[in-house]
């Protein structure tokens, strides 16, 4: 049984290694069959070697490697040697040697695969999911969960050197009001009653500060029952961490330093620090998004005084009640067909406008169904401000503020995409920062939190809690990374009195906020110190690291959009009995 005594990976042999017996284990990636030489391809999750069967060097190894099929589970001894002159293949790295076999044994014998274990794959998603463990055998996927063990093990250690404690918290706890929808877990011995699956560590970790930890953090699951998408998946990983006695500007340097360190061990490369910082005002305002991309222009223009006293009703009404009119200038899209035109106006709809207004700056001057509304000084002016030229497309959405920011950002985006002028191989780091506290949910005609109820106010805010609520800015920060939100926190509530108020704010009665948050309320009673943090997306963060589209190529075995394991499929139904024990009763 050599398999038990293997010397080396396969991946890891060079020239130097020339002369030397060596013993590999791997999976048959490929044979071919030269009458009497059998050429293997072994592979391994370090790389592929070419292992030679010469029938003149050991014929009962060679007679064996003749039954060998792709994905068979092999062990090698042989000697390690130097291709010849003109079989060298530079495109891998032990492509300057080759392995004589002495002695093979076949560990396992396998079917012929429903897909191909290579990285040009091109099959349903859905198969890929269903065959995981097969999909998982692509150097690709290897290459990207072994990437994030790296970013996981420098975080560790970074965080480590820097004075914090990993600390676990609760899988089972609470359900809380406000954010997602929790995962519930019955409770057998507590009939009627119910764990939650945490969302968060929140409050556990600011109990940790109570408790006089100073700095905490783990990698940790979370899970969220809402709807999902590429990068949302109802189980992912946090990089989750609290600080206690430090201010803003010191946690987000701390927190740009172990990106460096991150970016520097994995990647290689060096990131320039500070990272610049946005006030969320301005991001909406510039690009119509609180995680912009900023690889790119394109900017967004506010055009509200352009048609404020316009005869152009839909416009001046918009301005007329609080609105906005916002412009995005597409350099020389002016030839767009009305076709093309069409299918930007159905993308601002799906986006939450009302509709999208054109003006094409044609060499025979503005084309525009709402030309005829406009004077030629509107014209001129929005022309002036859109900072646009001949052979441009102006396009104008009239909303609510947030709809039109958003809306058009969302365009903005899209002929990012079109027009090529997003750069590859390119990191653009921002903070995201005084996001507001509380916004109108006009529903339910409440105050709900933007990020969470323990979010503090800026301090030079904190007395407009009292009198206009709404303008209350949050001492909050998001770290974006290429237009993707990579993590966020917080400055927290720290005394009792201000907690309180904010679950009045958020229309929670005294006895539902005792009832659902007492023990957090109570703790701080007993001496807390000031403290934040925040939390990354591991998952997301190995995403871009990779250069991956999907967070479920950075994930071992994630879940379909429909929140479903294909391999496993789970969820599945379960036997009365256990029903019956949890005291549930299923409705058809």
């Amino acid at each position: 049984m050599i398999y038990s005594h293997k010397t080396i990976s396969c991946g890891e042999l060079r020239s130097s290694h020339v002369g030397q017996e060596v013993v590999l284990n791997g999976w048959v990636q490929r044979r071919r069959d030269h009458g009497g030489l059998i050429f293997v391809d072994l592979r391994d999750r370090s790389g592929l070697v070419q292992v030679v069967f010469n029938a003149e060097i050991d014929a009962e190894a060679f007679t064996k490697a003749e039954e060998l099929r792709s994905e068979y589970v092999i062990a090698v001894k042989g000697k390690v040697a130097l291709r010849p002159e003109g079989t060298i293949n530079s495109a891998l790295p032990t492509g300057t040697v080759e392995v004589y076999a002495t002695v093979l044994e076949i560990l396992n014998e396998a079917k012929t695969p429903p897909i191909y274990i290579n990285d040009n794959l091109d099959v349903d998603e859905t198969l890929r999911l269903k065959y995981r463990y097969l999909d998982l055998r692509r150097p690709i996927m290897q290459r990207n969960l072994m990437l994030r063990h790296r970013v996981a093990k420098t975080v560790r250690d970074f965080l480590d050197e820097n004075g914090f404690l990993e600390i676990e918290t609760p899988m089972l706890t609470k359900s809380t009001p406000e954010g997602a929808r929790d995962f519930l877990v019955p409770s057998r011995v507590n009939p009627g009653k119910f764990f939650a699956l945490p969302q968060s560590p929140q409050i556990f970790k600011q109990l940790l500060m109570v408790s006089g930890y100073e700095r905490y953090f783990q990698i940790v699951r979370c899970f969220r029952d809402e709807d999902l998408r590429a990068d949302r998946q109802p189980e992912f990983t946090q990089i989750d961490l609290e600080t206690s006695f430090i201010d803003r500007d010191t946690l987000l340097s701390l927190m740009e330093a172990m990106m460096a360190r991150v970016f520097k061990e994995c990647l290689g490369i060096e990131l320039e620090l500070p990272f610049p910082r946005m006030e969320y005002s301005e991001a909406m305002r510039r690009f119509g998004s609180d995680k912009p991309d900023t690889r790119f222009g394109l900017e967004l223009n506010d055009l509200s005084e352009v048609f404020a006293e316009s005869a152009f009703k839909v416009f001046a009404t918009a301005v007329a009640t609080g609105g906005m009119v916002v412009g995005l200038t597409v350099p020389g899209c002016a030839n767009y067909t009305r076709s093309q035109l069409d299918e930007l106006s159905n993308l601002a709809v799906i986006f939450g406008a009302k509709g999208l207004a054109y003006v094409a700056l044609t060499n025979d001057g503005p084309k525009s169904p709402i030309a005829k509304f406009l004077s030629e000084s509107e014209l001129q002016q929005l022309v002036e401000k859109s900072n646009a030229k001949t052979g441009d497309l102006i396009l104008l959405i009239a909303d609510k503020r947030s709809v039109a920011q958003t809306a058009m950002g969302q365009i903005r985006l899209e002929f990012g995409k079109r027009l090529k002028l997003i750069p590859d191989n390119q990191f653009n780091f921002l903070w995201v920062i005084n996001f507001p506290l509380l916004e109108f949910d006009e529903l339910e005609q409440r105050f709900v939190a933007v990020h969470h109820p323990f979010t503090s106010p800026l301090p030079e805010d904190l007395s407009l809690l009292d009198t206009a609520p709404g303008e209350v800015r949050a001492n909050a920060y998001d770290l974006v990374l290429n237009g993707v939100e990579l993590g966020g926190g917080s400055m927290r509530i720290f005394q009792r009195s201000i907690q309180e108020k904010m679950f009045k704010l958020l229309g929670f009665s005294d006895e539902e906020a005792y009832e659902k948050f007492g023990f957090l309320m109570d703790a701080f009673e007993y001496g807390t110190p000031p403290h934040g943090g925040i939390a990354f997306g591991l998952d997301r963060m190995v995403m871009l690291l990779s250069g991956s589209s999907s967070i479920r190529d950075v994930i071992a075995f994630p879940k379909t959009t429909s929140a479903m394991c294909l391999m496993t499929g789970a969820p599945s139904e379960v036997a009365p009995r256990q029903l019956r024990e949890l005291s549930i009763k299923t409705i058809d």
